[in-house]
């Protein structure tokens, strides 16, 4: 039945096929058109319950050695823009969306981390990327250091606070192969934590160093000189691996931010991978990265000058073409279950968070739907089937990103709240969005979006309070795991948790002394 009506200020045709609607116009008003049915009987729910019951009751417990390790972080994807964009992609499908499910949501094993760092109740990303791949918390803006390091000190931090071994490095001793992959710059603060030593994240190039930190290493001199071996570096900022005296090669410019020193690292590279007589490749676009053969050792691909696109953004072709995320991750798996000794990778959906930072949801609930999509095409591969990989998906932190109101179900998620009578209003009389920001750029007192199209990635949702940019909230965050050992992650921990649960899987890191671990010295089964 197709039904054609008039719901507050929008023209709205929805074709409904028994209780799912598709409406093929915004914002969407399946329900507050009071056209969609919904079961209000009890029996649906019953079933569903036990159903659930006898699921978990069957559920086997995985208690092999891990091979594999994968972490997905969605970065800023705390619960209410999980939940935002399950309603998205539910409604994208054609359903009402509020009982959707995103892929790593069917997991088997949930909890919840606490994301607070040393000194702030709320985190930044590097503070947080450091507890899940080290297993100590630090303070803001820290990277690899103890909290003994202090911002921008680099003599004090490089004196008194000690250089922390992550996760990747403890699977590199055991001679499994390693990767990142992220549509951040690749020496930005998260794939940065995995791999660098550092008191201050922004120091991801020469040309952000103070001269008195020059003993320092900068972030990207320390991925090419000092971890040579990890196999797979996909993602975005050529500009901190290119001297200055270079023209990008996507843009034809010399970028912001290209290095000072003279030194051209993506040439470093290659001559490091041609002295160990390695099978290798650089690419800077998605037209090479897909003629990339999969029985390489080495790939370091740089997307983009800076970070890669916005998923819903991305062009797919020429200089400035960028693969999709779940693409990068699915050439990683390639290249990474080739080692006969199993692999860890990162995988980062970095474009969530700075998605918020500008309060433009739509932008960063499509990468989270980007995101979702990266850890399924990882499950659907044998290389990493739960039987020997230990998938965990997190976030590194939140947002201070609300779902208000009470909009009838199957209301466009990005749209304004409705009921059955039509827009509601505040008390001033005028309509708000589902969809709302406590801080941010986008805080004004005056407009009224009663004639404005809010479902378009350009527009800034409002916010309640002005600042520069949206700040992270503080509330713990969801971890879910699947694969052996995964049912370790419930109840609530702390963040570096995380760690020691990837490593117990894998029996690496601390987990290789006896003392620490009688079961995987023991033999694991």
């Amino acid at each position: 039945m197709v039904i054609i009506s008039k719901n507050g200020d929008y023209l709205g045709v929805f074709v409904y096929f028994g209780y799912i609607t598709i409406c093929v116009s915004l914002p969407v008003t399946n329900i507050a058109s009071g056209k969609l049915e919904l079961q209000t009987d009890g029996s649906k729910w019953s079933r569903e319950g036990v159903d659930e019951v006898y699921r978990m009751v069957n559920k086997q417990t995985n208690t092999k050695v891990a091979k594999n390790i994968i972490l997905f972080i969605g970065d800023g994807m705390g619960v209410t823009t999980m939940t935002a964009a399950r309603i998205l992609d539910g409604q994208l499908k054609g359903q009402s969306g509020e009982d959707n499910k995103l892929y790593f949501e069917t997991y088997d094993h949930t909890s919840l981390a606490k994301t607070y760092c040393l000194d702030k109740m709320t985190p930044d990303s590097a503070s947080t990327a450091t507890a899940m791949l080290t297993g100590v918390k630090t303070n803001y803006k820290i990277l690899g250091m103890d909290g003994n390091a202090v911002v921008n000190n680099c003599s004090h931090s490089m004196k008194y606070s000690q250089k922390l071994q992550t996760i990747l490095h403890w699977a590199q001793k055991l001679g499994k192969r390693t990767g990142i992959v992220s549509t951040a710059r690749v020496t930005h603060a998260t794939p940065a934590a995995a791999y660098s030593h550092t008191a201050n994240r922004d120091w991801e190039g020469d040309v952000n160093m103070e001269q008195q930190d020059a003993p320092c290493k900068d972030i990207a001199r320390q991925l090419i000189e000092d971890n040579p071996t990890i196999n797979v570096i996909l993602g975005g900022g050529r500009r901190h691996f290119l001297p200055n005296t270079m023209r990008d090669p996507g843009t034809g410019r010399i970028e912001d931010s290209q290095r000072a020193d003279g030194r051209d690292l993506i040439k470093e590279w290659l001559s490091d991978k041609r002295s160990r007589n390695s099978t290798y490749s650089y690419v800077w676009n998605r037209d090479q990265f897909l003629n990339v053969s999969g029985n390489k050792e080495y790939l370091l691909g740089l997307f983009s000058s800076s970070h890669m696109s916005y998923d819903i953004d991305r062009r797919t072709s020429g200089k400035q073409g960028e693969p999709s995320l779940s693409e990068m991750t699915n050439k990683a798996i390639d290249i990474l279950s080739k080692g006969q000794n199993g692999y860890f990778l990162l995988v980062e959906g970095a474009r969530i968070d700075h998605g918020h930072h500008d309060n433009k949801a739509k932008k960063a609930l499509y990468d989270v739907l980007a995101f979702d999509n990266a850890v399924k095409a990882a499950g659907s591969r044998p290389e990493s089937s739960p039987d020997t990989t230990l998938s965990i998906v997190t976030a590194d932190h939140s947002h201070v990103f609300n779902i208000v109101g009470y909009p009838q179900r199957g209301s466009d998620v990005l749209g304004l709240v409705r009921d059955t009578g039509g827009l509601v209003t505040d008390q001033n009389g005028k309509p708000y969005t589902i969809l709302h920001y406590s801080n941010g750029p986008s805080y004004t007192q005056n407009i009224n979006l009663r004639y404005v199209n809010t479902t378009t990635a350009w527009f800034p949702f409002p916010a309640g309070y002005s600042t520069q940019y949206e700040t992270h909230g503080g509330e713990d965050v969801v971890v879910y795991a699947k694969g052996p050992m995964s049912h370790l992650v419930r109840g609530s921990h702390e963040q570096t948790y995380i760690t020691y649960v990837m490593a117990y899987s894998a029996c690496i890191g601390p987990f290789l002394d006896p003392s620490n671990s009688p079961v995987c010295s023991s033999g694991r089964v």
